[in-house]
């Protein structure tokens, strides 16, 4: 059976069995090839075993000590079956699925039968499958929200376009900081040329309507519990941005993102902002509570934007949490080292936080009017975090923002004596009660589950997810000035 393509070269894992392999065509021990590159065998094993990326001069050295070019080392086949078999083993046993299954990891080496090889292979192959065909259409939301994670991790979740647009735009409108008023949101929406008409019969499944025929944004007559100028934003944002009809659930996903960042970026202005931080930074006094307040925005708004912005300007790592009151996920993102819960696809949506995790303990608080402070030590290392407990019409949420514990000596809250130790992934810590009490109860309790509705439901169909077009298109028919109305047919 010819050898079969092993994916992406620059891969830790096939670069190291690709290492491994001509190590040992040439009979060159892993000690002698350590001495002749300069390399501890130690970290020269490590590499072979696809966990450390070798830097560029240290890939020529193994390339030359190895009579080859750095090119025929990052070949994109495999040299042999076996080679590919191993590699593709490997990489599914350090990949989200295997870790969500808590399964025990085989050691792949060279007492490994390649039949054992073969089996192990068609086995994750299989069980791959079944567990695609059992997420059904979920599960492309959960994929396209994973892949969006990634991307923005790699750019530490700042986007310089959107930023360069906002300040261009608040200095067109003569916005010289602090919060953004009404007065200059409708002058920014009249220099956009929009107007805004606020209706009593909006759609039931939007929150905003844009009419581009005759340049209106329409809002619901009642703002309800929040304010309708964040959501008016993200619709100017969809006009800037030049957002076309997303073609599957990904695009739409993507510009929901950029068009919430967009509304931060314009309601916390990243000049301003900076400047905030940075005189609290200095004074080792940083604190999502006073951007909040300084911005007179929500305290979600004002995580959000402190994971803009911290990374980028001040070399801060972050990580932030969106939980609902029963543990389950909502929103995520980190660039900071903390392993977040996910399942087989590596989505974290929907999961169930770490009950040791600030986000979590911040709803035992018995004072919700101030942030709940919090050490937690982790598998990972030690993260501090700062927690607030907001109500919605959709029930409670903790918003937690952190920071790993080297960099804690910058932030208010830094002197808590609360701690907690968090062994997830460990199924003990959070998912299996303790020995005694599953004893006890063990085959003596039917709970009744309450699944969520969106447990069961495949995603709505259509561009806009969950849209009710024929709806939109009425209503927009209904509003529309007499001279662009036209006839019903």
């Amino acid at each position: 059976m010819p050898p079969e393509e092993s994916g992406d070269p620059t891969d830790p894992i096939v670069l190291g069995r690709r290492i491994r392999y001509r190590r040992k065509r040439l009979r060159i021990t892993l000690e002698e090839l350590a001495r002749t590159v300069g390399m501890a065998a130690s970290a020269l094993s490590l590499i072979e075993n696809g966990k450390r990326e070798p830097k560029l001069s240290a890939l020529s050295a193994i390339a030359a000590a190895l009579d080859m070019s750095v090119e025929q080392l990052l070949g994109t086949k495999a040299p042999s079956r076996r080679m590919e078999l191993e590699i593709q083993v490997e990489r599914v046993q350090r990949g989200p699925m295997y870790a969500s299954l808590g399964l025990p990891t085989v050691r792949v080496g060279p007492g490994t039968s390649t039949e054992t090889l073969e089996a192990l292979a068609a086995l994750q192959r299989q069980l791959a499958q079944r567990l695609e065909e059992q997420a059904a259409t979920p599960e492309e939301a959960r994929r396209a929200n994973t892949q969006l994670r990634a991307r923005m991790r790699g750019i530490d979740n700042y986007f310089e376009r959107i930023e360069t647009m906002a300040a261009d735009l608040l200095a067109a409108i003569r916005h010289t900081g602090g919060p953004l008023s009404e007065h200059h949101i409708s002058r920014l929406v009249e220099h956009v040329g929009f107007e805004i008409h606020q209706v009593p019969d909006l759609p039931h499944s939007t929150r905003s309507v844009t009419d581009l025929r005759n340049r209106r944004f329409y809002l619901p007559a009642t703002a309800g519990a929040g304010s309708p100028w964040s959501v008016l934003l993200q619709a100017v944002g969809h006009y800037l941005l030049e957002h076309h009809r997303p073609a599957d659930y990904g695009e739409f996903l993507e510009q929901r993102v950029e068009t919430n960042y967009f509304a931060a970026a314009l309601m916390i202005p990243e000049a301003s902002a900076v400047d905030l931080l940075g005189r609290a930074k200095s004074q080792r006094e940083l604190s999502v509570d006073d951007l909040r307040d300084a911005f007179a925005v929500s305290h979600e708004t004002a995580a959000h934007r402190m994971t803009n912005l911290m990374t980028h300007h001040f070399g801060i790592p972050t990580h932030f949490e969106k939980v609902h009151s029963s543990g389950i996920i909502h929103k995520a993102w980190q660039n900071d080292g903390l392993q977040l819960p996910t399942d087989h696809s590596g989505a974290v949506e929907g999961q169930r936080a770490c009950r040791f995790f600030s986000a979590r303990q911040a709803f035992s608080g018995t004072n919700r009017l101030l942030s709940h402070f919090q050490y937690t030590d982790t598998p990972h290392g030690t993260f501090w975090c700062s927690a607030r407990v907001e109500g919605s019409e959709n029930g409670e949420f903790s918003i937690s923002f952190g920071v790993p514990y080297e960099h804690v000596k910058w932030f208010r809250g830094r002197a808590t004596t609360v701690r907690h130790t968090s062994t997830c992934p460990d199924p003990a810590c959070c998912q299996q009660p303790a020995p005694a009490l599953a004893e006890q109860w063990d085959g003596q309790s039917w709970p009744s589950a309450r699944p969520a509705s969106h447990m069961l439901a495949a995603m709505p169909a259509g561009a806009f997810p969950g849209v009710d077009e024929t709806e939109v298109y009425r209503f927009l028919q209904r509003h529309a000035p007499v001279a662009s109305s036209g006839d019903l047919t």
